[in-house]
């Protein structure tokens, strides 16, 4: 046990489950349901997000097709791995996350000024919030049961072209989905103790 188990307001199992003993897996096997697949989104929109605007966007790769031109694009340490997973998502940006705004924010929308006259502004607040969506993503995942395999390694120009030529979403990430196979992993990482990266002030 440790101080953040004893800490926590969930129990042991769960601490474990989403945090301490969860790993990012490379290889998996089982399945994920529709309903599953739901339920990790169910989740992730709960996180908090700036001004409520939850940029993120998922695109669940199902169909042969698709999963063909996902593989393509990926760096080659991760098509294998992404071929045969259970389920693949693509998380992306709306590029016009912020033309939603009654959607997002009803009755407060005099903000949205500020991001209609700076596109660049627009573009980062989207895209940072949108990465922080992935995060609950991740842990979505891990919630349910499974394992999550997020991924950088890809050509994201070449997956936007293939699957948002029209420019709405912009992809940064992949996330291969399922129960863990007994390989998915090797040894542990070392991550960084609270004396390494926090400070009081």
């Amino acid at each position: 046990m440790t101080i953040a188990h004893e800490e926590a307001v969930i129990d042991a199992a769960a601490v474990d489950a989403i945090f301490a003993q969860a790993r990012t897996a490379n290889s998996f096997t089982g399945e994920v349901t529709d309903e599953q697949a739901r339920a990790i989104y169910e989740l992730t929109k709960f996180g908090p997000t700036a001004f409520n605007s939850q940029p993120l966007r998922v695109t669940y790769v199902r169909s042969d097709e698709a999963r063909a031109a996902l593989v393509d694009a990926l760096s080659a340490g991760n098509r294998v791995k992404t071929a045969s997973a259970p389920l693949v998502a693509i998380l992306s940006v709306d590029t016009a996350w912020h033309e939603q705004w009654d959607n997002f924010l009803p009755g407060y929308n005099a903000p949205k000024a500020m991001y209609d006259a700076a596109p660049d502004l627009a573009a980062a607040t989207g895209n940072n919030n949108a990465h922080l969506q992935a995060g609950y993503f991740i842990l979505a995942v891990r919630s349910l049961g499974l394992a999550a395999g997020p991924m950088t390694g890809a050509d994201f120009g070449k997956i936007d072209t293939a699957f948002f030529p029209d420019g709405s979403q912009k992809s940064f990430m992949v996330v291969n989905i399922g129960q863990a196979a007994e390989d998915a992993w090797g040894a542990p990482k070392p991550k960084f103790a609270y004396e390494d990266v926090v400070r009081t002030v």
